[in-house]
């Protein structure tokens, strides 16, 4: 086992490998993961996605991604940036949208990411979470560890039907216990939490959703969980299930990895628990996939550039209308 430090401060032991403890995961059939997963409001299902194409995809990024130095639009911030390295030279500002990328820089990397979050049996595994067919709204390419803040998605993306969306954390790599972990506090999906909006909106006051969150998990009593995640192992959890990244201590390992969120296609898809957007969807390997900001699209490659020169006046914007639309 690996110590190392929960989000509330308090040391805790992740397994180092899966062969490290009892694997309560290998044991389970569809039914099985289905019945886990409402019960914990997570699941990891074991060798989901094949190993070769697990490969391709993280090969490919090294490949096109890596090298390039212009601007991409990044997770934590929803900008486009420049790469930013760890001290361990690994790309610490993860990648929002991979299907949204310009198939002319990165062909490969588009194409292979595109063939993981869109896998036949990711689909299967998805739709017996759901009970439906799902839509995939929205993807995120991660190698460094941004150190996620304990969260729900459901503050910032979700299904109609509050709950309902699935997240998929898809190894890429066999992830080392200090190179960020992917982390869960089982049953937090059934804890009623504040609404974004108001005291909690995101525009203008993130930090107080985020302190309520730690506050939340130790007057809960609540108990961070960090399985080890071999290549092709998938982390399912809920919208409504705080989660995060554990803090890096082995500089060197990367955490290759692409995320994945999927709605019920019966549902409309929500942002900030109050706006009902209209996706952008186009079908890949069978399954209707949004993409927001197409760069293969001259507009949205004309919005990048300007949001480039003129970052701070769009920024402003941006949270000047969040904050109109939610309040």
């Amino acid at each position: 086992m690996f110590t190392i430090t929960a989000p509330e401060g308090k040391p805790i032991a992740v397994p180092v490998a899966v062969e490290d403890g009892s694997d309560p995961y290998l044991r389970l059939d569809p039914a099985g993961h289905r019945a886990y997963y409402e019960q914990h409001g997570y699941v990891v299902w074991r060798g989901l996605v094949d190993d070769a194409r697990c490969g391709e995809a993280k090969a490919a990024f090294v490949r096109e991604v890596k090298p390039y130095s212009g601007f991409l639009y990044r997770q934590a911030s929803g900008n486009p940036e420049r790469h930013v390295l760890t001290e361990g030279g690994h790309v610490l500002n993860s990648i929002l949208n991979v299907q949204d990328l310009d198939a002319s820089r990165f062909p490969s990397f588009r194409a292979a990411s595109l063939a993981v979050i869109t896998d036949r049996r990711l689909q299967a595994a998805v739709e017996s979470l759901l009970g439906e067919r799902g839509v995939l709204v929205q993807s995120m390419y991660f190698e460094g560890n941004p150190s996620t803040w304990a969260h729900q998605d459901t503050y910032y993306l979700d299904s109609a039907d509050i709950g309902r969306m699935v997240g998929a954390w898809i190894a890429l790599e066999d992830i080392e216990p200090g190179a960020g972990r992917f982390y869960v506090y089982p049953r937090s999906h059934r804890i009623d939490m504040a609404r974004n909006g108001g005291d909690f909106d995101i525009a203008f006051h993130h930090d107080r959703y985020k302190r309520l969150v730690l506050d939340l998990i130790q007057s809960h009593g609540l108990e961070c969980h960090a399985p080890a995640l071999r290549r092709g192992d998938v982390m399912f959890w809920n919208s409504r299930t705080i989660h995060g990244s554990l803090p890096t201590v082995q500089p060197r390992a990367s955490r290759s990895s692409l995320t994945a969120h999927f709605i019920p296609a019966s549902r409309p898809f929500l942002q900030y628990q109050t706006i009902e957007k209209p996706l952008r969807l186009r079908e890949v390997n069978g399954i209707p996939v949004n993409h927001p900001k197409d760069q293969n699209r001259r507009v949205n490659r004309v919005v990048m550039f300007i949001e480039t020169r003129i970052p701070d006046a769009f920024r402003l914007g941006k949270r000047l209308a969040i904050k109109l639309l939610t309040s």
